[in-house]
């Protein structure tokens, strides 16, 4: 039986962190080749070599995802080592502070903005091209829940991953009839080391922070970095070819319903 992503060449950005290596390693065991891109070149390398001991297609490439010319690199890197780019995961980003909007550092938001969208930009802005021209492609932008609502204390995320639907549509509208899909999936409370890093601004307690995040989900806990990687890998997939500029839920029904434990 032929594995959903034999013969496919994939991108994943933010690859040294739980939903870019869960991501990268379900892309890879569905048969795909992956070029794992990350600033933190120790994280990417251990992961990398994790991947390969396994006897995956895995390579690595260090890059600033939010500088144009390593975008640009990662994007040339993949089409050198690969010859084509067919999947790509749009997914590196950062938390920033937790601060009312009212007192919150400009630098800091400043450099949300600059990761979060100006780095997603960047990464269509150079793989798109590749797609375009092989008249094939799909990619997925890492978005949120909050996305859609206002989450306190987190204005700069919050702009940023609004923005991530807005560029996903827009992509999406344009290079559909070129063959091209754009996505974006939002994640909920996800068990990331950047929910641990929030976590700690917002509790004392990181167990008990997490117990109570969880409780926003009807399913009662918090989700897994695998089961947003899951979601991924069928948006990238060809089961997924009349699915273009759609935003996807993946937070247990934190959007969708109004808990009622009565």
């Amino acid at each position: 039986m032929t594995k959903r992503h034999e013969g496919k060449s994939h991108i994943v950005t933010g690859a040294a962190g739980a939903i870019g290596f869960a991501t990268s390693e379900i892309l890879c065991r569905e048969g795909g080749e992956v070029l794992l891109v990350d600033i933190n070149a120790e994280g990417l390398q251990a992961r990398t070599a994790e991947l390969a001991a396994k006897g995956y297609r895995a390579l690595a490439h260090v890059a600033d995802c939010a500088d144009e010319a390593a975008v640009e690199g990662y994007a040339k890197a993949a089409m050198e080592q690969f010859g084509k780019i067919d999947g790509f995961f749009n997914n590196a980003g950062i938390e920033g502070d937790l601060a009312p909007t009212h007192e919150y550092d400009i630098a800091m938001f400043d450099k949300v903005l600059h990761v979060n969208l100006r780095g997603m930009f960047l990464g269509l802005r150079f793989v798109l091209p590749h797609m375009v021209e092989a008249g094939k492609g799909a990619v997925v932008n890492t978005a949120s829940i909050g996305s859609e609502r206002g989450l306190a204390g987190a204005c700069a995320y919050n702009a940023a991953k609004h923005g991530a639907v807005g560029l996903t549509r827009t992509a999406a509208s344009e290079v559909a009839q070129k063959g091209v899909r754009v996505n974006c999936v939002m994640p909920g409370v996800i068990e990331t080391p950047l929910l641990v890093g929030m976590l700690e601004q917002m509790f004392d307690d990181v167990a008990a922070g997490m117990k109570k995040l969880g409780e926003v989900a009807t399913l009662n806990r918090v989700g897994q970095p695998r089961e947003v990687g899951d979601v991924v890998s069928f948006l990238l997939s060809d089961e997924a070819s009349y699915v273009n500029g759609a935003k996807w839920e993946i937070d247990g029904g934190a959007l969708a319903t109004i808990r009622n434990d009565i």
